[in-house]
């Protein structure tokens, strides 16, 4: 969930047409959070390594899983579950006619009962991000990628910060045994932790 992340298009011209229907949907209904463009890239990239299964948690209006479905090869199937129900609808208007991705009403935790995937996108907010309530070992196949968005960069501090402390949901995921981890900042004031499952 990015602040003022729907604004973030009008200097973008250049997108997907799935990504341009996504930011239109949340437009209109008055959703300011959506991915950023930085974020949206990454997430492109990402997805075009995917061979069987991607998902996300927090969709919002699906401008962050329209970067997924831009970027994911032919037979890839997308997930994404959101909370809201009139956001959940809005997505799933948005990819109504897109037979790969499926959008759900509900707790985060859905995710759980369509894995494992080869990646999974957290929303920066709720479990997802601090007490390890995801676990990547269930979630990912051996190789999965995860991503968790919405950080201020760390600058090559250690560790990380949050408002003078310790960032121990950042440190949970750079440090979590099952990944290998890596934080990359996506623009001054913008980075996301990316993971790799160990083994297989």
């Amino acid at each position: 969930m990015s602040i003022r992340g729907t604004d973030s298009y009008s200097a973008h011209p250049d997108l997907p047409p799935l990504v341009r229907r996504a930011v239109d949907a949340a437009r209109r209904h008055g959703f300011a959070y959506s991915c950023r463009v930085e974020q949206g890239r990454l997430l492109h990239a990402l997805a075009g390594g995917a061979r069987h299964r991607i998902a996300e948690t927090g969709t919002g209006c699906g401008v962050g899983l329209a970067w997924l479905a831009s970027g994911a090869g032919r037979g890839v199937e997308l997930l994404s579950v959101e909370l809201d129900p009139a956001r959940a609808k809005a997505a799933a208007e948005v990819f109504a006619d897109v037979p790969h991705v499926r959008v759900l009403c509900g707790d985060w935790t859905e995710v759980y009962a369509h894995g494992p995937y080869d990646l999974l996108v957290l929303d920066g907010g709720g479990n997802a991000k601090g007490g390890g309530a995801a676990d990547p070992e269930r979630l990912l196949t051996p190789g999965g990628a995860l991503v968790v968005d919405d950080f201020t960069p760390g600058y090559g501090q250690w560790p990380p910060l949050h408002e003078g402390a310790p960032d121990t949901a950042r440190l949970h995921w750079l440090e979590h045994p099952a990944l290998r981890s890596v934080e990359i900042p996506l623009a001054g004031d913008l980075s996301a932790v990316v993971g790799v499952r160990r083994g297989g």
